[in-house]
């Protein structure tokens, strides 16, 4: 009843979150003139944004399922699939619960240790965050006045400005400080019963020893080249599905392939947002993003922001609905004994 209430209290916490984000992005914008663009937007290009993100979803299956192949166990490529789209579908309820998720679902289906499946997961999420990295720092080198100053003047420098102005002088920062790690270290003490006990200290362990495993794995595979490939073209699709939206609209159409990787790069930071499916950020950063760099309106930055996050949560609605209702159907099926 607790872990209901808790789970409730988040997901509630979260949305209102993310609606508060809504706001911002759309405050001050016309929604008369945001509808006249969306009705006037070509939504054949859609086809290829959804096609890239079939693919992306396919190829990390795939990509997953040769990870999982080093704990010595071989599950099917449809059951990997289904897990990995029913986490999708759950972090639409609440952020991270994706990964839980599908560790639960495939571990149980195919009897592989939950720890050892978390494991597996943080070394993909690991690839994927050095992936973005490495686009990060080619976009960097290659076209620093397009990133490099929008992530300088519209997040670093603010978060200085906001920072010195919330704290007001050095001398208080490192006071602030001080006082945080002195709190931590203080309940750290109080709880310490409960944090050592005979109940948690045991899942930290096997937790940690699980994320140990997972880590390892990436030296055991037999498919490193193909493991490499998918990688590579995972990050590739998202691209296309984020170069295919901006045809969508006429005050996009201009942008090419590397403004596209900017996109997928800043996009990227507002779906990491502790928020249902980056709800609200995500609008937020493109929308900043589209103006700041491309002089492109709020409000034609809002309609592609609209499109292209709109898209995908329909889109992962649906496959996510189809492989939660096959993976658990054929789950209860395998536990019905003759």
């Amino acid at each position: 009843m607790k872990k209901a209430l808790l789970n409730s209290l988040k997901f509630a916490a979260f949305l209102i979150l993310g609606l508060v984000l809504l706001y911002l992005a759309f405050r001050n914008v016309s929604i008369v003139e945001l509808r006249s663009h969306l009705g006037n937007a070509n939504y054949r290009w859609l086809a290829l944004s959804v096609a890239a993100s079939v693919a992306a979803f396919a190829s990390r299956a795939r990509r997953w399922q040769i990870i999982i192949g080093t704990l010595g166990f071989t599950p099917p490529l449809k059951n990997v699939y289904h897990a990995l789209m029913s986490g999708y579908l759950a972090n639409m309820a609440l952020p991270r619960m994706g990964e839980v998720t599908r560790c639960a679902l495939l571990g149980r289906k195919e009897k592989i240790p939950f720890d050892r499946l978390v494991g597996t997961v943080i070394l993909e999420r690991v690839v994927d965050v050095a992936s973005l990295l490495i686009i990060m720092g080619i976009m960097l080198v290659t076209s620093f006045d397009t990133l490099g100053s929008f992530l300088r003047d519209n997040i670093i420098l603010a978060l200085s400005e906001k920072t010195a102005s919330v704290l007001g002088s050095t001398l208080t920062a490192r006071i602030v400080t001080v006082t945080l790690a002195f709190t931590l270290l203080l309940m750290t003490f109080i709880f310490r019963k409960r944090i050592f006990g005979k109940r948690l200290y045991p899942r930290v362990r096997g937790f940690i020893s699980g994320m140990y495993q997972g880590f390892r794995s990436i030296r055991s595979l037999e498919r490193k080249w193909e493991f490499i490939i998918h990688s590579v073209f995972i990050w590739f699709a998202y691209a296309v599905m984020t170069w295919a939206v901006v045809f969508v609209l006429p005050a996009t159409s201009h942008l090419g392939f590397g403004d596209a990787l900017f996109l997928l790069v800043i996009g990227g930071f507002g779906m990491a947002a502790p928020v249902q499916s980056g709800l609200g950020a995500f609008h937020v950063i493109i929308s900043m993003g589209l103006n700041l760099v491309y002089g492109i309106s709020r409000t034609d930055g809002l309609a592609y922001a609209l499109v292209s996050h709109t898209s995908q949560m329909i889109l992962i609605a649906l496959l996510g609905s189809v492989s939660m209702l096959l993976i658990m159907r054929h789950r209860n099926n395998n536990s019905v004994k003759p």
